[in-house]
């Protein structure tokens, strides 16, 4: 998560937390709103080391708990950039931010619908990539893929 993200979610969690579960809710309670990882960055506290705590299940489907409120019109954050880049994860260096996609067991079923309905992860994720990186950068990567 970038810092200020952490002072967003200090002032909307009361507007976001009756969209969370009870477990989400517990965990944050228990770790705070934001935690430092093993890496020194922050992040979202997890629910026993699996799940994000804003997390939540519709129907079977894992989805965020902060952009459930955004979707309600409770609050004007859709939520963290890391977590509307997902299953993207950035690794910022001196000069460039070195995008990896992270394969995690959790997204297989979103991996194989994007994979039956032919979508790549770049064009799944546009609005994330262009809300971070702009709409120009954007259209250079279209142009940079779509070349190969």
């Amino acid at each position: 998560m970038e810092e200020d993200e952490g002072m967003i979610l200090e002032e909307i969690y009361d507007k976001v937390k009756p969209y969370l579960s009870a477990e989400g809710i517990k965990a944050i309670e228990e770790q705070g709103l934001t935690v430092i990882d093993s890496d020194g960055d922050l992040t979202t506290p997890t629910i026993k080391n699996r799940e994000c705590a804003y997390a939540i299940y519709e129907k079977g489907i894992l989805k965020c708990g902060i952009e459930k409120a955004y979707l309600m019109g409770k609050i004007d954050y859709k939520k963290p950039i890391s977590c509307h880049l997902y299953p993207i994860r950035i690794s910022k260096y001196e000069h460039y931010d070195a995008l990896n996609y992270d394969r995690w067991n959790i997204c297989s079923p979103a991996c194989s619908n994007g994979e039956s309905l032919q979508v790549p992860i770049y064009k799944f994720l546009k609005d994330p990539l262009i809300r971070k990186y702009g709409e120009d950068w954007y259209n250079s990567l279209v142009k940079t893929i779509e070349k190969i």
